[in-house]
């Protein structure tokens, strides 16, 4: 068993600005935190919505487990976040807002064994945003190239 699984959510930060960042719990089954440990979590499409007062991510992919057998589970089921009351009515303000969205941008596992997903609340980049960003990194490359 790997200690340090991170998977990055890369295309979340080239689509939103990242204005505010959190971490929340996420309520998992066995077969959920099994497959998460080896790694096989997709964030395609996946995003976070308010229901009932309470934060839920939709279309996160994990991969069903092989050894689960009966007691598996459905691979892109809605699955509540866990916040603070306080965190929540924060961000369900800004959410309101027009423009705001609530996107995964990684998911790991911490020292105790838990499973947690970086949250973050962003802005649609326009096109020419994202010009930006990709020239700002492909300058950086070029230093990084000419340093060494």
């Amino acid at each position: 068993m790997p200690d340090n699984v991170y998977i990055k959510n890369r295309p979340a930060t080239y689509e939103y600005a990242i204005e505010d960042r959190l971490e929340a719990g996420i309520v998992l089954t066995g077969s959920e935190i099994k497959s998460v440990r080896n790694g096989k979590v997709s964030f395609n499409d996946s995003y976070c919505f308010f229901s009932d007062g309470e934060l839920w991510i939709k279309s996160l992919h994990i991969a069903e487990y092989v050894n689960a057998g009966y007691a598996g589970h459905a691979p892109t089921r809605e699955r509540k976040l866990l916040l603070k009351k306080k965190e929540l009515a924060k961000w369900f303000a800004k959410v309101k807002e027009k423009g705001f969205t609530i996107v995964p941008l990684s998911m790991y596992v911490n020292d105790k064994g838990y499973a947690k997903l970086q949250i973050g609340l962003g802005k649609g980049k326009k096109l020419h945003d994202k010009r930006e960003s990709t020239k700002s990194r492909e300058v950086d490359r070029e230093i990084k190239r000419y340093l060494n």
